[in-house]
């Protein structure tokens, strides 16, 4: 049993794929073909916004975001304290600090409760500018954005979706990608749509700042590549790997987004009344990126690691240390105490689910993990 099966689905699409490889093979246009400029109109018209660019991954597109909107020294950006090192790693690049916010116990995603302390403490502080809120999306499931909003307006703050793992959300059809004033998505292989190596991709309505990222992407680029009008980066999207998610992206708007929905309708089903399943808020939609279950303490969860691996069956922990308690940040000023942040990260275990996982698998997982929970 895979844990994310990318070689199941390349043998559903492995005609499409093929064709979509050798395409680009032929065409000799390797870096920025049109077959970027494809997907980018696709992905702005799945996502519901004016411009998409693609980058070379996730981590740079958030850099993108930042320093678009001149993210430096002095600045305060919010970040969850569960969730990927690269969310608060690139404030940190770019010289600001990164202030770790806790989050939801039953959502996992950022508490707009203590994003909002956190925000006045640093007010109160006097230290730091506050800016941006990055909003990640964890493991499928957007933020909670109506509430971020409002306390971005209340404070003059930016809003950074982070969502690498979200892309396919959705808060009341709206789907996400489109709740940041810019947002951001990775491409890495085992993301709801993931290429064949790294990519990325960033959102957003306004103009000035698409225009700014279209720089910064092609080192600082002015009316030609070869006018150079500021410092920028290397961040361009391969053509094949554009031609992949060409392939892929229509898979998932088709059957994929509905089918790991029903796994996971499927999981919790049979998982509900015996552990903590993922929390869907009503009026939201979930990608699935992960399907991750509560336990009760870090000694039944790694008991319970331990068993399904025995039985074959894989797992994994996303994050096992929360982003204050890194050693890269031990001396970051933005450090706050977390403790759902630091209790979910003793306590979380991810299960087996994609799009082409089937009933008997399904079944298999849950027997493993109420076998182990008796």
């Amino acid at each position: 049993m895979e844990f994310r099966d990318l070689k199941r689905q390349y043998k559903v699409l492995e005609k499409d794929m093929e064709k979509a490889l050798l395409d680009a093979a032929e065409s000799g246009a390797y870096i920025m073909g049109p077959q970027v400029k494809t997907l980018e109109k696709e992905l702005a018209e799945y996502v519901g916004v004016k411009h998409c660019l693609s980058c070379a991954n996730g981590t740079d597109a958030l850099t993108l975001a930042l320093k678009a909107w001149g993210i430096g020294p002095g600045d305060a950006v919010f970040v969850p304290d569960f969730t990927f090192f690269s969310s608060a790693e690139v404030v940190s690049l770019e010289g600001a600090t990164p202030v770790f916010v806790d989050v939801k116990e039953e959502t996992f995603n950022i508490d707009p409760e203590d994003l909002e302390a956190a925000v006045k403490e640093t007010i109160e502080k006097g230290i730091f500018r506050p800016r941006v809120i990055v909003a990640v999306d964890l493991f499928g499931l957007p933020a909670p954005y109506p509430e971020i909003r409002e306390i971005a307006d209340r404070y003059g703050l930016l809003i950074l979706e982070d969502g690498a793992q979200g892309f396919g959300g959705s808060i009341e059809g709206k789907r996400a990608c489109s709740f940041g004033d810019i947002s951001t998505t990775s491409f890495f292989p085992a993301k709801p749509v993931g290429c064949y190596g790294d990519g990325g991709a960033v959102f957003t309505d306004n103009d000035e700042w698409a225009f700014l990222m279209g720089s910064y992407r092609v080192h600082g680029k002015g009316e030609f590549k070869y006018d150079n009008v500021r410092i920028g980066m290397n961040s361009r999207l391969d053509t094949i790997q554009a031609a992949v998610l060409l392939v892929k992206l229509k898979a998932f708007r088709d059957y994929e987004l509905e089918d790991v929905n029903k796994a996971a309708s499927r999981y919790t089903s049979l998982l509900g009344d015996k552990v903590a399943t993922p929390v869907i808020p009503e009026g939201f939609g979930s990608s699935w990126a992960q399907y991750t279950i509560r336990l009760e303490d870090k000694g039944q969860r790694d008991a319970l690691q331990a068993s399904l691996k025995e039985k074959g069956i894989p797992s994994m922990v996303y994050y096992p240390k929360p982003m204050h308690l890194q050693t890269a940040f031990s001396g970051n000023d933005g450090n706050r105490p977390c403790p759902r942040a630091t209790s979910l990260s003793e306590r979380v275990l991810s299960l087996p689910i994609h799009p082409y996982i089937t009933e008997e698998e399904i079944l298999e997982v849950v027997s493993g993990v109420l076998d182990s929970l008796r």
